[in-house]
């Protein structure tokens, strides 16, 4: 085995290791796998990483995954040398993450009744298929081209199809996708299409997409690219390192994050785990995950709104019967996640314990805002020039909630992820077209 950078089962007691190589998305007791890395990069990396901002002509220190190479190196490269690069790294001409960093928007600020100066939120909109997908899925495809895998598979609400179909496009590789059927946003469902991959429609929800997905995965040999995949979660750290580096390697007080299959929150807390162990940083940011109403299986746990027990990470010990008793009697009454942020309509979230590792370590918080709330959040980044998706309002709604319940202080130092940008057109449409909604804005004759 390759023991400077290998996969481990995130189980306490279980622990299991497995090469790099390895396509597994979870040990063979059935839990999820990180990557782990032997080596404590230096802090002097910091100024290398400042120093690609000018590119020089390599599209690898464009990107804003691959800038940071040496922090997700699990392909053992030289990260130096061009030609290495090349060889391992997919990029799509260095566009992920190229574009994202956090911003001041005033106008979202006064929404949230917190200092603009305090205030940063990071559109990943800007990434090239419209959403933070990209980050994972360049690492993910990497993994995939390191073990010779040629077919790649999916469940999606849209924007993971979008970004897996876009890579595995420029990569010469086949993408299947599976779909909830009539439950995808047509701006999504268009670029896999355009992407060409291949759609296979499935009667019921994302979870149930996912679950026919991992199967058939199994069975055809498939390279599954969703967020279980931990060579995802890898990329999707960069999205916190381009944060922090913004502000200079000094942690805010709050990362706030909306909450779907818990990837982003997952690997959030690993970066954070990783910089504090390796010293890089000298404070953890708290962790505060948005959960839309209809879809609160990670707030219900967390808050003990089911059975009265409140789920945590416990050093390694959650409750896995809680979480099994709670999908159970979700079934029994029938029961689906139902939101029009289809983005975050995820009832099973394949990442609930790697978030729930998470939300320990940076001692987090998890609530939940309306489908009214989130679209006002989506409106009110639009009025400052900027483009989200409704999963994404729920981060400014998020925000302005926490402030009045005095969780998150007014002179605190905020940053939120908006995850993606506008695909559903008809959605602000008809938000400004109704004049009872804060920020409609209709039309005059």
């Amino acid at each position: 085995m390759q023991k400077n950078t290998y996969l481990k089962c995130i189980d306490v007691h279980c622990g299991l290791e497995y090469s790099i190589f390895s396509t597994r998305i979870e040990c063979e007791k059935g839990h999820l796998l990180d990557v782990k890395y032997t080596q404590k990069p230096s802090e002097s990396l910091k100024e290398r990483f400042l120093s690609r901002r000018n590119p020089e002509g390599s599209i690898f220190n464009e990107s804003g995954v691959w800038r940071f190479r040496e922090l997700l190196n699990f392909c053992q490269i030289d990260t130096e040398s061009i030609e290495d690069c090349a060889s391992s790294l997919v990029s799509l001409d260095g566009a992920e993450g190229r574009q994202s960093k956090p911003y001041h928007m005033s106008k979202v600020a006064d929404f949230v009744n917190l200092l603009v100066e305090g205030l940063w939120l990071q559109p990943e909109g800007y990434n090239p298929s419209g959403s933070f997908k990209d980050n994972g899925m360049a690492a993910a495809i990497t993994h995939a081209k390191l073990v010779n895998e040629k077919k790649i598979v999916c469940a999606s609400t849209g924007n993971t199809s979008a970004s897996a179909a876009m890579y595995a496009a420029n990569e010469g590789m086949e993408c299947f996708v599976y779909i909830p059927s009539g439950q995808i946003a047509p701006g999504k469902l268009s670029q896999a299409y355009q992407f060409g991959a291949q759609l296979i429609e499935v009667d019921g929800n994302f979870d149930d997409c996912l679950a026919k997905s991992l199967e058939d995965a199994k069975k055809f040999a498939g390279y599954t690219v969703n967020s279980i995949n931990p060579f995802r979660i890898e990329g999707q750290k960069t999205i916190s390192y381009r944060s922090l580096e913004h502000l200079n390697w000094k942690a805010p007080d709050w990362i706030i994050y909306p909450g779907g299959a818990l990837g982003n929150t997952s690997s959030c807390g690993k970066s954070l785990m990783e910089l504090y162990e390796w010293g890089w940083i000298k404070k953890i940011p708290r962790i505060a995950v948005i959960n839309s109403e209809g879809a609160s299986t990670l707030s219900d746990l967390y808050n003990g709104k089911f059975e009265g027990d409140e789920l945590r990470w416990n050093k390694g010990n959650p409750n896995y019967e809680l979480i099994k008793r709670y999908y159970a009697d979700l079934d029994s009454k029938g029961i689906k996640p139902k939101t029009k942020a289809t983005a975050i309509q995820i009832g099973r979230p394949i990442n609930i314990l790697k978030a729930l590792r998470a939300l320990e370590f940076t001692n987090g918080v998890v609530i939940t805002v309306s489908d009214n709330e989130m679209l006002d959040g989506m409106a009110v980044v639009g009025l400052n020039g900027f483009d989200c998706e409704m999963a994404s309002g729920a981060v400014p709604s998020g925000i302005k909630k926490l402030i009045k319940e005095q969780v998150i202080k007014k002179d605190d130092i905020v940053v939120g992820i908006l995850t993606g940008r506008q695909k559903d057109a008809m959605l602000p449409v008809d938000y400004h077209n109704n004049p009872e909604n804060r920020f409609a804005r209709p039309p005059k004759n």
